[in-house]
């Protein structure tokens, strides 16, 4: 029965994820584009409330305006005044202009008939006497009405904006005989009427803004259809909320531009003026988009994971499966009796025992990776004379060498004592040096060497005469599972996790890693550990060491020169 496809399986569940990211993200930024445009219609829709009460309150200013000034206006003109029938002998002895606070009201008496003006009262330019001389009868004889309370003119005489309001009496038939009244300067006289409404007349609802003075809600500039300035309010703000109201009839024409102070739209609007969530919209987008790129990178990182474990799984196999056969082929002609000589059998002894030592080097190399990868590994550091060490573990691995032709030269310097656990730095060294064999040229020299390195730390390094490794790729070979592109396509087998081990190994003691270039012109692989004061400890017996690993020899003093394995 066929088995099925698990890697195509787990590839279509993956896209199938990534699919599924990719359509929340989209979700949630079409979601987020629907709750931006909703806060902005909701925004727009205050905004409009606000326009709405500015107009409003234009158009209450301006009828409550109109309303004061007409008040003034019919109380001037109601007012009893010498002016009329029996009090003219008396203003005649008065003179033409008593006092300046006079100026601003001129007040008249017009025959009809001719249009002379035998009595008047205060200071106006001669312009404005011949303006009410020329306007008043044409304008009481034609479109005045006995109905009317009063008429009133609105004209420019002499570039100014004047105001002429008057009565009229009639003869016993009916027709018009006298207009008396009184002129002024619009502007002065209408602006006791405008500051009498920023007083004293609610021009937003109370139910919002209780009893604030409107000149803590609003600003007002008044204007004739000109576009001439007759009123404005202090102070003024600058505000996006503005409304008009224009009046082209009484008065000859006034414009009201209202202004609401932005600092009251919170309380005009049920709730406060929406704030834009647009910050908050795209944070969150941000952040879902952050977390799906997240997701997909760990998503990428598990297949490449999955892969980096079956390449793995495939290069410890065919790494077991070579020494495995080398020992059952040379334990079968032993058994079977197949050697012609002494020699032979000792070489087929020699082989099983280097093959031997590879396995146990490969399942020491295994079992420390997944100690580290369940951070169950436990060291135990203690003062350790380094190149009595290195002695060892080049005698050790003399017969892995021998098998490559390869020659292990010693520089080592003698007091160099370590803080290190011996079983673990001496699995560091074997990874090393058998990294070196492994991807160096057969026949080449390999060269380890321990130097104190400064007062606190000593160095240890290992020689190859293999290609290098670039300067892009040197912390890379550190990790997990990483092989170079040249040693991953060549015939060489590996497991990607000797020089993690020793990364690992070697900072839980306190010390670090580095590549650099060798003298021989291949890779040199550095370990620094952390420098000890006191004497190194007595070597352990036999059985504390390693599992696999021969019995060390007692320790040998360093050689001045180079040591040839």
């Amino acid at each position: 029965m066929p088995q099925p496809p698990w890697p195509r399986v787990r590839e279509r569940r993956i896209l199938l994820l990534v699919a599924l990211l990719s359509f929340s993200f989209v979700l949630t930024a079409v979601l987020a584009y629907q709750a931006q445009d909703a806060a902005r219609s909701h925004r727009r829709t205050a905004e409009r409330a606000l326009r709405d009460y500015a107009s409003l309150a234009a158009l209450q200013f301006a009828i409550h305006a109109k309303e004061g000034i007409f008040w003034r206006v019919s109380s001037l003109l109601n007012r009893p005044t010498d002016l009329g029938p029996g009090g003219i002998a008396a203003e005649l002895a008065r003179p033409a202009c008593p006092a300046a606070s006079d100026s601003s009201r001129f007040l008249f008496k017009i025959e009809l008939r001719d249009g002379t003006m035998p009595r008047s009262r205060g200071c106006a330019p001669a312009a404005v006497k011949r303006w009410l001389r020329d306007t008043v009868p044409v304008h009481a004889s034609t479109y005045f009405k006995k109905t009317w309370e009063y008429g009133d003119i609105i004209g420019t005489p002499g570039g100014e904006r004047w105001l002429a309001a008057y009565l009229v009496h009639f003869d016993d038939s009916g027709k018009p005989m006298t207009a008396f009244g009184f002129a002024a300067p619009f502007r002065e006289f209408a602006a006791p009427a405008f500051r009498g409404v920023m007083r004293y007349y609610p021009l937003l609802p109370p139910t919002l803004v209780g009893e604030t003075p409107n000149d803590s809600l609003l600003s007002v500039v008044v204007t004739d259809t000109a576009g001439q300035e007759m009123f404005r309010s202090e102070p003024q703000y600058r505000s996006a909320f503005i409304g008009e109201d224009i009046s082209h009839k009484k008065f000859g024409g006034m414009v009201v531009r209202l202004a609401l102070r932005p600092e009251m739209a919170d309380r005009l609007v049920i709730g406060g003026l929406p704030r834009s969530r647009l910050p908050l919209l795209l944070g969150l987008l941000a952040l879902v988009g952050t977390m799906a790129f997240v997701a997909i990178m760990q998503l990428r990182r598990e297949y490449e994971l999955n892969q980096l474990r079956a390449d793995f799984i495939s290069n410890i196999s065919h790494e077991l499966r070579t020494p495995l056969a080398q020992v059952r082929m040379f334990a079968e002609t032993l058994l079977l009796g197949r050697v012609r000589s002494d020699a032979e059998r000792q070489r087929s002894l020699e082989i099983i025992d280097q093959e031997a030592r590879r396995l146990t080097h490969l399942v020491e190399n295994v079992l420390q990776f997944s100690r580290s990868e369940r951070r169950v590994t436990r060291l135990a550091p203690e003062p350790t004379d380094l190149a009595s060490q290195v002695d060892e573990v080049v005698e050790a691995f003399a017969p892995l060498a021998r098998a490559r032709r390869v020659t292990v030269n010693t520089e080592l310097a003698e007091g160099a004592v370590a803080l290190v656990d011996r079983a673990a730095f001496r699995q560091t060294l074997l990874n090393l040096l058998d990294n070196a064999v492994k991807y160096g040229p057969a026949g080449q020299t390999v060269a380890i060497g321990v130097a104190p390195a400064g007062e606190h730390r000593v160095r240890v390094w290992v020689d190859d005469e293999g290609p290098g490794i670039t300067s892009r790729e040197r912390d890379r070979v550190w990790e997990p599972f990483y092989r170079l592109e040249r040693d991953a396509q060549s015939a060489v087998a590996g497991s990607g996790i000797g020089l993690a081990v020793v990364r690992d190994l070697i900072t839980q003691q306190g010390g670090s890693v580095s590549v650099e270039d060798a003298p021989s012109g291949g890779a040199r692989f550095v370990i620094e550990l952390p420098r000890s004061d006191r004497s190194p400890s007595t070597s352990p017996p036999p059985a504390a060491q390693a599992p696999g690993a021969p019995p060390a020899p007692p320790p040998a003093s360093s050689p001045a020169e180079p040591t040839p394995v």
